[in-house]
């Protein structure tokens, strides 16, 4: 339908991903975090893969007063911010209205970090093998705020894995992490959304659940295997 790849949806990409990172089960020490929301669907089938534990890290886009949908620059976990210098220079943007953006986008970061979780600690990351997910990768900007926030808690490594992803996205990326996997990287990428057949909205609902699923699975897995 597209005159190329498709994925019927997210779940599906998760699992094709998945088998490009089956060399990680070999390792113990593996998180899986998924960008919320259209990050979950994937990274819930690359955990389950993988016998690994699956959380969230949320990162939150600072839109341009006005035209919210044109991004400015981004934040993530950890109070890191990556700015698009050359939107904020193009439209002349000053301190005053990122700080304000930046501050609103907090208070709902940590009001989603709280309903995510829903009472579970959020994972240690150090001394970790991390896998970074998320449904494509068209800018990459909230990709890197979130590359950059968890370099500051000292992974033993960062990889990103998608399933479709601008390829000069990619080659930027691939200098701050250890590895990226992308399955393809189609010229011209169009939109993210233009690869999958269902790219229907994930609803918080739905993060919350495969969250739920995922750690309920995990708990089943470790009181089996206790003697």
């Amino acid at each position: 339908m597209n005159g190329g790849l498709i994925f019927r949806d997210r779940r599906e990409a998760g699992r094709q991903l998945a088998e490009r990172l089956k060399t990680y089960t070999i390792l113990d020490d593996v998180l899986v975090l998924a960008l919320p929301r259209g990050g979950v669907p994937v990274g819930y089938e690359i955990a389950r893969t993988l016998n690994a534990p699956l959380d969230v890290f949320l990162v939150r886009k600072l839109g341009v007063p006005g035209h919210e949908e044109l991004a400015m620059g981004s934040i993530a976990t950890g109070g890191v911010r990556v700015l698009n210098t050359d939107i904020v220079n193009a439209l002349r943007i000053p301190d005053w209205v990122i700080e304000e953006a930046a501050a609103r986008e907090e208070r709902v970061l940590e009001q989603r970090e709280i309903s995510y979780r829903e009472g579970r600690p959020a994972p240690q990351i150090a001394h970790r093998t991390v896998i970074l997910v998320d449904d494509g990768l068209a800018t990459g900007a909230s990709m890197r705020a979130a590359v950059r926030a968890l370099r500051a808690q000292n992974p033993a490594a960062l990889i990103v894995a998608v399933p479709v992803a601008a390829e000069s996205t990619c080659r930027q990326l691939s200098e701050e992490v250890d590895a990226i996997v992308c399955l393809e990287t189609p010229e011209p990428l169009f939109s993210v959304g233009y690869w999958y057949e269902d790219f229907s909205q994930t609803t918080d609902e739905e993060v919350r659940h495969l969250l739920q699923e995922a750690y309920d699975g995990r708990r089943t897995e470790e009181e089996a295997s206790k003697p």
